[in-house]
């Protein structure tokens, strides 16, 4: 499942445009804003600090977190933020309410495990990764925390699609048309060594 859940204070904004957004990270708080639902928007601040740290500590875009409004609590995702691009702090964040039954579309990372047990990769071979993370639908509140790909006996020429991988019940792919292609096993540009290709050719036998 998803990260546990967290919740942030805010403060409802009454002004907004550039000079109070100025103000706001001068005070060290940051403008965001809660959108969707078929709700009226809500402009906020939230403390600069805090956000960063969610950020920082990781799937804060796949992570369900509350957010108090002065007293009124809203259940929301994470779908957007904008960093500086020289002082790399927080400028803004978009958040989108979500409920129960709530579907929205979320970037997944994958992550690779067995390397050990791939004799491709005790060959030599390099593991190609062509999506480090997969975009799915699914429930707000059934948000995978990763994708995991087991290498065990995969072998230099080898892909691993997205069927391989065991997709939590409602959860799918964006792209549903093809099974397309999360990693290759490739051959190392200086070739395979004969002794160690061989050894990989016995384990098969």
């Amino acid at each position: 499942m998803s990260h546990e859940t967290y919740e942030l204070k805010a403060e409802a904004r009454e002004r907004v445009g550039k000079g109070s957004a100025r103000e706001l990270r001068r005070n060290g708080f940051i403008p965001a804003v809660i959108y969707g639902d078929k709700q009226a928007p809500i402009s906020i601040a939230i403390n600069t600090n805090e956000v960063t740290k969610r950020i920082h500590a990781g799937g804060f875009m796949t992570t369900v977190a509350t957010i108090d409004v002065d007293g009124k609590k809203y259940q929301v995702l994470p779908k957007d933020y904008q960093l500086d691009p020289v002082r790399d702090f927080t400028m803004h964040v978009d958040f989108l309410r979500v409920s129960g039954n709530t579907q929205v579309t979320v970037e997944i990372p994958v992550h690779f495990v067995n390397e050990e047990k791939s004799p491709g990769l005790k060959v030599g071979g390099v593991l190609n990764i062509v999506r480090h993370e997969v975009e799915v639908h699914c429930p707000a509140n059934a948000i995978p925390e990763f994708f995991t790909v087991d290498l065990s006996g995969h072998k230099i020429g080898d892909s691993i699609h997205i069927s391989e991988i065991t997709l939590p019940k409602g959860v799918t792919p964006v792209i549903a048309d093809r099974d397309f292609t999360i990693a290759t096993i490739i051959a190392p540009a200086a070739g395979v060594d004969d002794a160690a290709a061989e050894g990989e050719g016995e384990a098969e036998a």
